[in-house]
């Protein structure tokens, strides 16, 4: 079991590490793993200013991760418009959102239960 939560810690830096490297904004981590019936244990959820910055950050990430813990996404989807990018890695699912699109489906609302810990950035 902690050799599990380890790897998802890793993860989850590499992926902030991604978003944070190309500038998306309001990066947030929702800890589901006190709800019952997740499809995930993290949801990271972050928003980028046009589809070009989306596919972007999905596209940081996916080096930043492969490159540093040689993971790859189980699945993606979304990238054909890059208004909401899902990149799902098992135990951590990634939300990259255009502004508008995220306040419209309001996910952190959806999982109001979750602990969500927002990530300060310095940009």
């Amino acid at each position: 079991m902690l050799k599990k939560e380890n790897e998802t810690d890793q993860l989850i830096s590499q992926i902030i590490k991604g978003i944070e490297e190309v500038k998306g904004q309001d990066i947030e981590i929702l800890d589901l793993r006190a709800i019952e019936n997740t499809v995930c244990d993290y949801f990271i959820i972050c928003t980028g200013g046009s589809n070009t910055q989306v596919n972007a950050i999905v596209n940081s990430i996916q080096k930043t991760v492969s490159k540093a813990i040689k993971e790859k996404p189980w699945h993606i989807e979304g990238s054909n418009n890059a208004e909401w990018v899902l990149m799902d890695y098992v135990h951590v699912v990634v939300h990259v959102f255009q502004k508008h699109i995220r306040e419209f489906y309001n996910i952190e609302g959806l999982w109001g239960d979750a602990k969500i810990v927002k990530i300060e950035t310095t940009y």
